[in-house]
């Protein structure tokens, strides 16, 4: 049986529920994954998304900032929020879900972007990402028997030298220091999880899913960065058919800069 999942930074879902139902009703994902939701939960917009088929529901979200959010076609048990750094921030949630027989465990989160100066010292912002990725290195793909793993979202990190317009001129940018891109595969490797978007696509080939809003001209600069990721078990890898990016996405009207991201899975 097939399978899709979504994962999309939407910088406000309130704002920008046009684009997400024009994409739900074009493209059809099982599952679409938000992030920067912006929207306390008494507000979410969830109307749209279950007149759509999308019946199971489930948010975390607080005032103008961060947030995410699991809409699916599948029923969605166990949620699970948790406060990563202990802030109180709203940049994580999980479920479980089943595809035929497969049991998995699906997680969404929301990175801190981690501000401009990568210097923890006199920006507590990048303090805070760093802080983030350690805690993320204690989650496991593998961890409960007999459940797989998926996780997506906006992880904020670009962590190769593909993954960025100028691996040279990115060096000392937020998001692909050394220090975030090592932490970032730190985290990969530690909790045993495949990176699927590079699964089929070899390390020389460039990858976007973001492109700045401070460009004039977003395509003719094409100075992207692959922020936006989806990873899984080890045993999910063999299922994998194909990601898409949607580029065309950041030309729509009214657009976020991220674009969405699809995984189709044959189980």
């Amino acid at each position: 049986m097939s399978f899709s999942i979504t994962t999309w930074n939407i910088n406000s879902v309130r704002l920008r529920m046009p684009i997400v139902e024009q994409f739900l009703v074009r493209y059809k994902p099982d599952i679409l994954c938000l992030q920067e939701t912006k929207c306390p939960n008494g507000e979410f917009p969830m109307k749209p998304l279950k007149a759509l088929g999308y019946e199971h529901v489930i948010i975390h979200g607080q005032k103008g900032y961060h947030g995410v959010a699991i809409a699916s076609k599948i029923p969605l048990i166990e949620d699970h929020r948790q406060d990563y750094c202990g802030v109180g921030d709203a940049r994580h949630i999980s479920a479980i879900f089943q595809v035929g027989s497969r049991r998995v465990r699906l997680h969404n989160f929301y990175v801190p972007a981690g501000g401009d100066e990568p210097d923890r010292s006199i920006n507590p912002k990048f303090g805070h990402k760093l802080d983030f990725i350690e805690e993320m290195k204690a989650l496991r793909a593998d961890g409960v028997p007999g459940t797989s793993s998926i996780l997506v979202g906006d992880l904020n990190i670009a962590p190769l030298e593909n993954d960025v317009w100028s691996h040279k001129q990115l060096l000392k940018i937020v998001s692909h220091t050394p220090v975030e891109t090592e932490g970032m595969l730190d985290i990969m490797k530690q909790g045993n999880w495949l990176d699927l978007m590079r699964l089929n696509v070899p390390e020389t080939e460039k990858i976007y899913t973001w492109w700045s809003y401070r460009a004039k001209d977003w395509e003719a600069a094409d100075r992207g960065r692959r922020l936006d990721h989806i990873w899984s078990s080890q045993d999910l890898g063999s299922s994998l058919e194909k990601i898409e990016i949607l580029r065309e996405a950041r030309g729509w009207n009214r657009p976020s800069d991220h674009v969405p991201v699809t995984a189709h899975f044959r189980f």
